[in-house]
């Protein structure tokens, strides 16, 4: 066996040493540095009850206008009262001590009371716990009374500070089906769950063993895939926009109202709302778990009238019809057998297809649709994305449903043009309407502006445009006659901007009824608007079921989005467009 020389052997220590210290050097820079919130916590703890993790996850955070992110969802720490009966030598003490210390558990706002404490301690468990969430000043207080079998530990939980704000898009962090795992439940803390866990570490690890277990972890690690994530929500937007949603339902009582306002440029969503709502603070209280879903993602709805300028759009794109183009409106038109009228049954006489706009005319439609014919109103509706998923980055989406499309009869297609028949989705809907106003192509709706991942690095995810649905000049025109829609026919043109082109319509639409057919009294409410017209920063959707003592959508949801988009022009400062 041959030696090595001295110098060989003193250098092939040193590289063995170099190697060795900065794999020691990484370890430290991952523990100290970038899980030192985590792994800090988890010190602290060991020192309170051995055996039990601090729960941790990342960060969800809404997008201020020009200020940094802030947070939407985070982590809260306090404290867990314990007792332990077998060790209470006098259990008159804890009665009599906690009675001026902790009178309610803050988790669940439940009285501690003495009949409450008296059957704690008379239980033949060892360990019980009697209150969480308890803030420091009262755990310290606690821990100075000296009591035997009685005590605490630290503990972290999900906390959103905006309390019910944005809360269908959030959702909330709750156990798994089998009840052993805390996950996200809903919202972007389901959608997200992979990014926003944090693995379980045990609190009794040594330090040295932590530094060397798993030595290859410190150049290959799966961290990338933690990380927190920065929302496109604006919250003083999305607080306009429930503060509106929730007048409607204060106004008119309808089943449930909802909104979005978002770029139809870029898809970026600044404010999704439903009412009725939810705390995630507080979500076990919630008797109805339906209010935990997202209706504007994951609920269909038979639109009505707002899907009249895709079809107009459609006619304009094909040539076979111009805003001047005339017609003789009769009132009602028989398809098929069936009659199809106008909203009050009066004919019209010759008028123009800008005058089918202006006063919502169903006969007029079917005039377009007709000129269309059957497969052209199907290719529009269906390359507008109406009966497919837009991919929004939340969870539960599903498609509208335009099976009707598929009848060889012209009724399908003539009633579809005015919004019935077929049903489909908000989220849907607002991305077709996105396209009459942003030169003809659709946006791709998304809540999530980035990711920043524990490891440093940050992602824009990319949502490009994937698909011109009308020409350009097609979009300019459509948008011209929506906006004289606004300017003389939306309440008689008392809502008209001075100073700024707004494109809007209304939509009124009979609901379906499950034993067939239609109600005759109950009606969905739908509007959107989008400004400035000729090149928008805005698009506004927002609809309200069955609501109560008004029949049309002009006189429950003008107002809504009349204040909303002056509040936007305010807010971001928008220039006037004429």
């Amino acid at each position: 066996m041959s030696i090595l020389p001295n110098q060989a052997r003193i250098k092939l220590i040193g590289v063995l040493v170099c190697a060795a210290a900065l794999i020691i050097v990484a370890r430290l820079y991952y523990i100290q540095i970038i899980r030192h919130s985590a792994y800090a916590a988890q010190a602290e703890k060991q020192y309170v009850q051995q055996g039990q993790a601090l729960f941790d996850r990342g960060t969800i955070y809404f997008s201020p206008l020009d200020s940094a992110p802030i947070s939407a969802a985070t982590i809260a720490s306090g404290y867990a009262v314990t007792l332990q009966p077998k060790k209470a030598v006098h259990p008159e003490d804890i009665v009599n001590a906690l009675s001026g210390v902790l009178t309610t558990d803050p988790s669940t706002g439940k009285p501690i009371d003495e009949n409450f404490l008296t059957s704690k301690l008379a239980t033949t468990s060892s360990y019980t716990e009697i209150a969480h969430r308890v803030d420091e000043a009262t755990a310290e207080r606690i821990e100075s009374l000296n009591i035997a079998g009685l005590g605490d530990y630290k503990e972290q939980w999900r906390y959103y500070p905006a309390g019910k704000l944005a809360s269908n898009v959030l959702g909330f962090v709750g156990y798994n089906d089998s009840g052993t795992e805390l996950t996200g439940r809903y919202g972007l803390e389901k959608s997200y769950n992979d990014v926003l866990s944090r693995g379980a570490s045990d609190t009794y690890v040594n330090f040295f063993a932590e530094i060397f277990s798993n030595v290859s972890d410190n150049f290959i690690r799966n961290d990338a895939e933690e990380g927190d994530i920065v929302t496109t929500i604006e919250p003083t937007v999305q607080q306009e926009l429930e503060k509106q949603l929730a007048s409607v339902m204060s106004v008119w009582h309808s089943d449930l109202t909802g909104g979005i306002i978002m770029n139809p440029y870029t898809g970026e969503i600044y404010a999704m709302a439903m009412n009725p709502d939810f705390d995630p603070n507080n979500f076990a209280k919630e008797k109805d778990q339906s209010v935990f879903k997202n209706p504007l993602v994951d609920g269909v709805y038979e639109m009505g009238s707002i899907v009249k300028p895709l079809v107009m759009a459609a006619g304009l794109d094909q040539g076979v019809v111009t805003p001047d183009t005339q017609y003789d409106d009769t009132g009602y038109v028989i398809v098929n057998g069936a009659k199809v009228s106008n909203y009050d049954g009066r004919a019209r006489g010759v008028i123009t297809m800008q005058r089918v706009l202006d006063e919502s005319l169903n006969v007029g439609m079917a005039f377009v649709a007709r000129k269309l014919g059957n497969d052209e109103v199907t290719k529009y509706l269906t390359n507008y994305g109406l009966g497919e998923e837009t991919g929004i980055d939340l969870p539960g989406e599903v498609h509208g449903q335009i099976g009707n499309l598929k009848s060889a009869r012209e009724l399908e297609h003539v009633t579809a043009s005015f919004g019935q028949g077929i049903a489909i989705t908000p989220i849907e809907t607002i991305r077709a309407l996105s396209s009459l106003g942003n030169g003809g192509f659709l946006p791709n709706p998304h809540i999530v502006k980035r990711i920043d991942y524990t490891s440093g690095d940050s992602k824009t995810p990319s949502y490009d445009n994937v698909k011109q649905v009308i020409k350009p000049e097609t979009s300019e025109t459509i948008t011209r006659m929506l906006v004289q829609v606004v300017d003389t026919a939306l309440l008689n043109g008392t809502v008209k901007f001075p100073h700024y082109t707004v494109a809007a319509k209304t939509g009124t639409a009979q609901m379906a009824s499950p034993q067939g057919g239609y109600y005759s009294d109950r009606y969905l409410h739908s509007f959107f608007g989008y400004f400035p017209a000729y090149k928008p920063q805005f698009i506004i959707f927002l609809f309200t079921v069955y609501p109560k003592g008004a029949e049309y959508a002009s006189h429950t949801l003008t107002m809504p989005f009349i204040d909303l988009a002056k509040f936007l022009i305010n807010y971001y400062e928008v220039p006037p467009d004429r």
